[in-house]
């Protein structure tokens, strides 16, 4: 039942404002995976990016998407807590304080287990509107822990200059996605994240130019 609400508060709300606020020029459509186990990686500037991507999907694909997000920001109780877990989907990731026992990567690696598509932000925190910071190695470390699930790159243009790091407004802007061929494990995880940060770059240098909505 609860997957069900989900589905259909994804289908009836949160898309169909996000499209309002922010139109949606998708390239390279095809490319994104159509099932599990599998991960899609992309730039990360605002808070909106994670509702950008489930956009993308067709809505029989929405039970079967799940965005990590950092617990801090998501995970903090009340109804926030609550919406980000039950109609989002997140898996939060405890980004700090976790003690070297405890693995922080675990409910991501459940969820590609049961066959889902991972949502992922490798710069795990928001950078500057349409600049990209280092990429960390989380999901190098889940492609390892999974090598079936193969890793489609995208990048987000737009979602930076609608709701920036730290504002408090949102500001309807036009958004465009480009997505990119998937990327296998390769072995290394600092020689994966490299090469998909590269990809990403290549994918921002195809977007067409920003534009107002």
């Amino acid at each position: 039942m609860l997957q069900l609400i989900r589905r259909y508060a994804l289908m009836l709300l949160v898309r169909p404002i996000a499209r309002l606020l922010f139109g949606l020029d998708v390239i390279g459509k095809e490319k994104l995976p159509a099932q599990g186990p599998a991960i899609v990686a992309a730039n990360h500037n605002s808070h909106v990016d994670t509702i950008v991507l489930l956009c993308l999907f067709p809505s029989k694909l929405l039970p079967k998407l799940r965005p990590v997000a950092a617990a801090d920001h998501f995970d903090k109780g009340g109804f926030g807590s609550w919406f980000s877990r039950n109609v989002i989907g997140i898996i939060p990731i405890k980004r700090g304080g976790a003690s070297r026992s405890e693995d922080v990567l675990l409910g991501a690696k459940e969820a590609l287990m049961r066959g889902e598509i991972l949502v992922v932000f490798p710069e795990g925190s928001r950078g500057e509107p349409e600049e990209m910071t280092r990429f960390k190695t989380g999901v190098a470390r889940l492609v390892e822990f999974c090598p079936e699930a193969a890793v489609t790159p995208v990048y987000l243009q737009g979602a930076g200059r609608s709701l920036p790091k730290d504002a408090k407004l949102l500001v309807p802007f036009n958004c465009t996605a480009v997505i990119g061929d998937p990327l296998s494990w390769t072995g290394s995880h600092h020689g994966f994240v490299d090469e998909l940060r590269a990809r990403i770059e290549a994918l921002k240098a195809q977007a067409p130019p920003l534009r107002w909505k």
